[in-house]
């Protein structure tokens, strides 16, 4: 097996640190446990070539995925990693976010975050979680945070409370046939210099998951994604990539656990999509001409 290192590549961020722009997600992880070993040894894996951004939650299987990634994790030094974890948002607030994140690092087994993120809105008070961000960021034991599944009204509102233009990051679903954030929030956020990281990136499996009825399994089918994909000698999974990656501030983070497939992805880092790409891209899959309302998962 080939495993060259997937190339360094990076986003610049408001604070003026730079996060990588490929990583592994982690959702699904630890809901079974009989997968626990597999699990562990793939993010060891995508580490070792490169992938060392770790995305996880203390929603995933209730905190065992985060006890997958400190398991993962314990060889390395934790300089050279990039981890990302998230919190509910009834747990975002003076009482309960000092805890989550208390737990969310012993169970990583590490000292600090590179990125807390507030998993969605639904009724957090946004001033709160502001001040209880920058607050642990003053304490050490956060580098940075941001937002999740944040819309433009929602960034909008954060914009208006003390300290949430500090917000480095708004992660988003994002893929060939959810292309929902290019009708407005795609231009807000440049406009304000916020990245993006995308997770599902690939699209996710199973029912019909977007406002236009786009499932994984019709991008992974389709006609022009086939044709487009043998034009340049890869897999449909890696021009789904791609395709998300063509977007200089836009990370992604998919979720594998076999090598063949961790790799898989890796190497998608290296492929530029062309302009005919795009367009072929556009005929099956266009960008939006209205607002659609963001899916949140």
């Amino acid at each position: 097996m080939n495993t060259t290192p997937v190339l360094r590549q990076t986003i610049a961020l408001p604070d003026g640190s730079e996060m990588p722009r490929l990583g592994q997600g982690t959702w699904k992880m630890g809901e079974n446990d009989a997968n626990f070993h597999q699990e562990v040894e793939g993010l060891k894996f995508g580490i070792e070539i490169g992938m060392n951004l770790i995305d996880t939650a203390e929603m995933y299987a209730d905190g065992k995925a985060e006890n997958i990634v400190g398991n993962a994790i314990r060889p390395f030094s934790r300089k050279d990693l990039y981890l990302v974890s998230k919190v509910y948002p009834d747990n975002a607030c003076r009482a309960h976010i000092y805890s989550s994140l208390a737990r969310s690092l012993k169970l990583m087994e590490t000292d600090y975050l590179d990125l807390y993120l507030l998993h969605w809105r639904e009724n957090a008070d946004l001033a709160e979680v502001a001040y209880c961000m920058e607050d642990l960021r003053q304490q050490g034991k956060i580098r940075r945070w941001g937002v999740s599944n944040f819309d433009v009204d929602d960034m909008e509102d954060l914009w208006r409370v003390p300290d949430g233009k500090n917000c480095c990051v708004n992660q988003i679903l994002y893929n060939l046939g959810t292309r929902g954030i290019e009708y407005d929030l795609l231009a807000w956020q440049r406009e304000k210099g916020v990245p993006f990281m995308a997770y599902s990136p690939v699209g996710q499996a199973g029912a019909l998951t977007t406002q236009d009825g786009v499932s994984k399994a019709m991008l992974m089918s389709d006609k022009n994604v086939l044709e487009v994909a043998e034009r340049h000698g890869i897999s449909v999974v890696q021009l789904l990539l791609a395709f998300v990656l063509r977007l200089e501030d836009m990370a992604a983070i998919p979720k594998a656990t076999a090598p063949a497939h961790i790799e898989e992805n890796a190497a998608a880092s290296r492929i530029v999509l062309t302009d005919e790409d795009l367009e072929q891209l556009e005929q099956s899959f266009p960008a939006p001409r209205q607002k659609i309302p963001m899916e949140k998962y």
